[in-house]
């Protein structure tokens, strides 16, 4: 007798996970923006650019979107290809979990939810690309898929 494929959990990947990281990025960077919304607009004439002001939110938030880049959000505008770099996600997703457990107990509600909402969102999308990558698309880490 042949052995059931039901003993095998099936995993299902969203095929909508590049929209997912873009809704994750432009909601860490709304709160960002929100933060920094006391001064002068970025860019408009004669005013000096401002950076978003140095804070644990910001920290995350760019350790995140790192990782999200990394996991197939960012794209070469010559070759059109998308740029995926498994190592370098990790790197990102292994340093959010680590300030966690640096950072335990000495957080606000607001920076504990921000940082438990990256963890989770950048783990997701790491675990769906390793599925789809595991799935036939034949390509080293560090490279590109098309």
């Amino acid at each position: 007798m042949a052995k059931k494929q039901q003993d095998k959990p099936k995993i299902i990947v969203d095929d909508d996970w590049k929209k997912e990281a873009q809704a994750e990025k432009e909601r860490l960077d709304e709160q960002v923006e929100k933060k920094a919304a006391e001064g002068p607009a970025a860019g408009a004439p004669d005013q000096p650019r401002e950076l978003p002001p140095a804070s644990f939110t910001t920290l995350i938030s760019s350790l995140a979107t790192q990782a999200m880049l990394s996991l197939g959000g960012l794209q070469d505008p010559k070759s059109k290809k998308i740029m995926v770099d498994l190592d370098v996600a990790k790197h990102h997703i292994d340093t959010l979990k680590m300030m966690e457990g640096k950072t335990s107990g000495n957080l606000t509600d607001e920076e504990k939810k921000i940082l438990d909402e990256a963890l989770y969102h950048t783990r997701m999308l790491y675990v769906q690309m390793t599925q789809r990558l595991a799935e036939g698309v034949k390509e080293p880490q560090g490279g590109t898929k098309e």
